[in-house]
C-alpha cells in the first residue's frame, strides 16, 4: 500500500518513524542486536517511536533482519517453516560501521546516518534506501492501523520476478503486488499463491517473513525501489545472495524447503471428468477406453467434484448411483488399463454432508467468536471449513483419506484453500489475518503426509491450486481457472514462470482452458504446449477435454485433435530420462525444471523480459504457439541451436519468426548439450537404460549429461569433450543397448569403442556393452 502522496508529503493522517541513527549495538555469537532512534547524534530526546532490530543468518549467505516497534503483543502468529540453522555471524564493529558476514553475503550498517547496505563477495546487490537522509525501515501510523515498511533499492536495468504465480507482466516493476491468497482466474491480478518473495536479475532475493498480507509498491511509489509493508509492529525479512539466479534459488529453497521429487508416473498425460459435466461409470470408461481405442497414452484419470453426491461435498464417499461398483471399476482402470487415479477433494463440509455434523460435534471446524460453526452458502450450501491447526481434526481428515487410498486412488486434487476467512477463532489461537494464507500450507502438508506415509517418499503426489512460502515441498501446483483461448494460455504461462522463480519446481495447467469450450486450434495449441510443461492435464468446467470432440472444420471426429495429443503425449514419454533427470536435480538444489530463459541466460539481455517462451530443463527452448495460423516470433540466444524435431539449425543471438502447422513448435536443443532420449513412447516410467539414445547438439567444446532412473537414483553419467574435431566419451554408470546420436553430423573419419551408422538425424554411435570409452575423429 502506498503511504506517501510524491517525495515530499505524506497521505492525509499518516505519519512516519525512519531510523536514522544506531544508537547501540551488541554482539552475540548468531545475532547482532541494534537500537535505532529517530534523531541524530547530536541531539537528545526520549519518549518514541524507536525500532529494535535483530540481524541473525538462518542458512549461509542469508541475512534476516526483524525490526520491532512494539514488542508487547500475545498473539499467536502462525510460522513459515523455515530451515533456520542459526548461523555463527562474521562481526565487525567498529565507530561508524557494523559489518555482518554469513557466508559470502555480507550486510555493513552505517551508524549515522543509519544506512543498510548488502553485498555478495563485495559486489554491492542493493540498500535500504533513504529519505531526507534516513533509513527506510519505518514504523507507521495510518487512520488504518499501523504497519512497518521497508524500501530496497533497485539499481538501473534492474527487474524484479516472481511473488507467486502471478498473471500480471512477468516483470514485477510498476506493479502493485498483495500477497493475499483468492480465487480470482488467471485473467486478474489475484493470485491463488502469493509468495512474499521475489528475485532480481541481480542476483538478490528478499524474502518478507510474514504469513499474512504483505503488500508491494515495486517502483510504483518510488520508482527506483521496491516497498514491502505489513500490518503491525514487526517487520521480519531476509536478503539471500548468490552466485547468479540458480544459486540464490538453491540458497532461497535451502531455506524454505526443497521441492519434493514427484513419482514418474505424473509426468504422463492426466484426463479428467471435467466439473460441471455429467459422468458416470460408462462415461469415465467411455473416455478411457476411447484413448486406449485411438492409441493415445494416457496415464492418470481424474474424477472431479461429481464423484461424491452434489452439495455433500466433502463427504468423501463416491455417489453409488453413478459409480454403483466402483472398487471393481478402479481395479479394472489400475490394472487392465494402467492408469493412476486421482480424486479432487478440498477443506469445505457441506452441511448436507453426513460429516459436518461429526466435525461440528468432534469441534473439527472453525469457529466464530461466539463459538458457533462458521459457515456460508458460497461454493457449497451451509458449508463449514476443517480447522488444521487442531491436532484432532488433522488426524479426523487423514482418515478419510485413507479409506480412499485403501479403495485404490493414488493422488488427490488439493482444490481450494484460498477463501479462508479471518472473522474466525482457530483452535490454536492464530491470528486468522496471518492464518489466511497460512491455511493453504497446513492443508497441503496435512494431505501431503498421509500420501507419503501410505505410498512411501518420492511416491506422493498432490494437485494443489493455492499455496503459499514453503508449499513447494508438496508437488504438484497447477495454474488454476483460465480460459479457453490464447490469452489465457499465454496469461497462464506467465504464472507459471513466475511461480517457478518463486521457490517452486513444478507446475501444470488445465490444456485447453478451463472456463468454456476451447476452438480445436485453441485445443491443438495448448496440447502442445502442456505436453512439454512438467505435468500436463487436460481439464475443463463443462464441458469434455476428450481430443475426439474438438474437430476442425469439415472434421467430425476431431482427428487432427487426436493425432496432436496422441504425438505429444508420446514424444513426453520418450523425453522422460532428460525431463526425470532435470526433476531429480529440481529436487536437489530447487532450481525449478521450467525455467524463464533469465534464469539459464543471466547475461542475456533480451532474456529478462521474455514471457512467452521458456527452458525445459538445461537444453530444451520451448515457445508455445498462440495463434490460430501457427505464426510464432520466439527468441534465440547466442550460439547454435538445433530443432528436435526437424533436425533444422538456427543461429541465435536474435529473434525469429516463422510458422509451424499443429504437429510441431519452437522446440530447439541448445549447443553443447546432451539431451537423453528413451524408446518406450507409451509410459512415463519405465527402465530410462534400456535402449537409451544419448543425443548430442553442436558439441564444439564440451557437454555432460547425467541419467537417473524412473525412481530418482543416479543411473548413468556422460561427458563428451570435443578438441580439434576429435570427440571424446566417457561413460560411467550403466544402461542396455546405449547408443549416441550425434545429431546433424555425417562425416566421421574414424570411431572407436563403438559401431557407426547413419540415420536421417544424423551419425549414431552403437556404444559397446562395457561403456568403454568412445573416440570420434570428425
Amino acid at each position: 500500500m502506498k503511504f506517501t502522496k510524491g517525495y515530499w508529503m505524506n497521505l492525509p493522517g499518516v505519519t512516519n518513524t525512519d531510523a536514522v541513527q544506531v544508537r547501540e549495538v551488541k554482539v552475540e555469537n548468531d545475532r547482532v542486536y541494534l537500537y535505532t532512534v529517530p534523531y541524530h547524534a547530536d541531539m537528545r530526546a526520549m519518549g518514541g517511536p524507536l525500532l529494535e532490530m535483530y540481524i541473525s543468518s538462518p542458512q549461509p549467505d542469508i541475512i534476516r533482519t526483524e525490526a520491532y516497534h512494539f514488542m508487547g503483543s500475545n498473539q499467536k502468529m502462525p510460522a513459515f517453516e523455515l530451515n533456520d540453522a542459526h548461523c555463527a555471524l562474521e562481526v565487525e564493529n567498529t565507530e561508524t560501521t557494523v559489518t555482518i558476514k554469513s557466508g559470502n553475503t555480507k550486510l555493513v550498517i552505517g551508524k549515522n546516518p543509519c544506512s543498510f547496505d548488502y553485498y555478495y563477495k563485495d559486489k554491492k546487490l542493493t540498500s535500504i534506501g533513504n529519505r531526507f537522509g534516513n533509513a527506510m525501515i519505518s514504523t507507521i501510523s495510518t487512520p488504518d492501523g499501523n504497519y512497518m515498511r521497508a524500501q530496497m533499492n533497485l539499481d538501473i536495468g534492474e527487474k524484479v520476478y516472481g511473488l507467486g504465480e502471478r498473471f500480471t507482466p512477468y516483470v514485477k516493476n510498476g506493479q502493485t503486488v498483495e500477497t493475499w491468497n483468492e480465487d480470482g482466474g488467471t485473467c486478474t491480478e489475484i493470485s491463488y499463491k502469493s509468495i512474499p518473495f521475489y528475485i532480481t536479475n541481480r542476483n538478490y532475493g528478499v524474502l518478507v517473513n510474514d504469513p499474512g498480507p504483505v503488500s508491494y509498491e515495486i517502483c510504483s511509489e518510488h520508482v527506483t525501489r521496491v516497498q514491502f509493508s505489513v500490518p503491525g509492529e514487526k517487520l521480519d525479512f531476509m536478503v539471500v545472495g548468490g552466485d547468479s539466479m540458480k544459486n540464490v534459488l538453491e540458497n532461497y529453497t535451502t531455506l524454505s524447503g526443497k521441492p519434493a521429487l514427484p513419482p514418474a508416473w505424473t509426468f504422463g498425460l492426466w484426463l479428467t471428468s471435467s466439473f460441471t459435466t455429467k459422468y458416470d461409470e460408462e462415461t469415465v470408461m467411455g473416455f478411457v477406453n476411447g484413448m486406449k481405442e485411438r492409441h493415445i497414452p494416457l496415464h492418470v484419470f481424474h474424477f472431479d467434484c461429481y464423484w461424491m453426491k452434489e452439495n455433500e461435498w466433502c463427504n468423501f464417499d463416491w455417489d453409488r448411483a453413478m459409480f454403483p461398483d466402483i472398487e471393481h471399476q478402479l481395479q479394472v482402470m489400475k490394472h487392465e488399463n494402467n492408469l493412476k487415479i486421482c480424486v479432487w477433494i478440498n477443506t469445505y463440509i457441506g452441511q448436507k454432508s453426513p460429516l459436518f455434523k461429526e466435525a461440528k460435534e468432534l469441534g473439527y471446524l472453525l469457529k466464530k467468536p461466539n463459538g458457533d460453526v462458521w459457515q456460508w452458502d458460497l461454493w457449497q450450501a451451509g458449508m463449514g471449513i476443517v480447522d488444521f491447526t487442531n491436532p484432532g481434526a488433522w488426524k479426523w481428515y487423514q482418515s478419510k483419506l485413507r479409506h480412499l487410498l485403501d479403495q485404490g486412488v493414488d493422488c488427490f486434487k488439493t482444490d481450494f484453500g484460498e477463501r479462508i476467512p479471518t472473522d474466525v477463532v482457530y483452535y490454536d489461537g492464530s491470528d486468522p489475518l496471518r492464518m489466511h494464507n497460512y491455511y493453504t500450507y497446513l492443508y497441503n502438508k496435512c494431505v501431503w503426509e498421509v500420501l507419503e506415509e501410505y505410498k512411501g517418499k518420492n511416491e506422493a503426489c498432490l494437485f494443489a491450486r493455492s499455496a503459499t512460502v514453503g508449499g513447494q515441498k508438496f508437488p504438484v501446483h497447477w495454474g488454476g481457472d483460465c480460459s479457453s483461448n490464447y490469452s489465457s494460455m499465454s496469461e497462464s504461462l506467465r504464472g507459471g514462470l513466475s511461480l517457478c522463480l518463486s521457490g517452486f519446481g513444478f507446475w501444470s495447467h488445465d490444456m485447453s482452458g478451463f472456463e468454456g469450450k476451447a476452438p480445436a486450434d485453441v485445443y491443438k495449441r495448448w496440447a502442445a504446449f502442456g505436453l512439454l510443461s512438467t505435468h500436463s492435464r487436460l481439464h475443463g468446467s463443462d464441458s469434455y477435454r476428450v481430443p475426439w470432440l474438438f474437430s476442425k472444420e469439415g472434421e467430425e471426429n476431431g482427428e487432427e485433435s487426436v493425432a496432436v495429443v496422441r504425438k505429444f503425449s508420446e514424444l513426453k514419454c520418450t523425453l522422460m530420462p532428460y525431463m526425470f533427470s532435470t526433476a531429480v536435480n529440481t529436487h536437489k538444489t530447487g532450481v525449478p525444471t521450467m525455467r524463464a530463459m533469465v534464469l539459464e541466460f543471466p547475461d542475456d539481455i533480451p532474456c529478462e523480459d521474455l514471457d512467452r517462451q521458456y527452458m525445459l530443463g538445461d537444453s530444451l527452448m520451448v515457445a508455445p504457439v498462440f495463434t490460430k495460423e501457427g505464426d510464432v516470433t520466439y527468441y534465440l540466444p547466442e550460439g547454435k541451436w538445433t530443432h528436435l524435431l526437424s533436425n533444422e539449425k538456427r543461429e541465435g543471438g536474435h529473434w525469429l519468426r516463422e510458422n509451424y502447422d499443429f504437429f510441431s513448435l519452437p522446440l530447439f536443443a541448445r549447443e553443447n548439450s546432451i539431451v537423453a532420449i528413451g524408446a518406450n513412447n507409451q509410459q512415463p516410467d519405465y527402465d530410462y537404460g534400456k535402449d537409451l539414445t544419448l543425443h548430442v547438439f553442436e558439441l564444439s567444446d564440451k557437454a555432460s549429461a547425467k541419467v537417473c532412473d524412473s525412481k530418482g537414483n543416479d543411473m548413468l553419467s556422460v561427458s563428451a569433450v570435443n578438441e580439434n574435431g576429435v570427440i571424446t566419451f566417457k561413460f560411467d554408470g550403466k544402461a542396455e543397448n546405449l547408443s549416441v546420436l550425434l545429431r546433424n553430423v555425417e562425416n566421421v573419419k574414424n570411431v572407436s569403442g563403438a559401431e557407426v551408422e547413419q540415420n536421417e538425424l544424423g551419425t549414431v554411435l552403437k556404444v559397446n556393452a562395457d561403456l568403454s570409452d568412445v573416440v570420434v575423429t570428425l
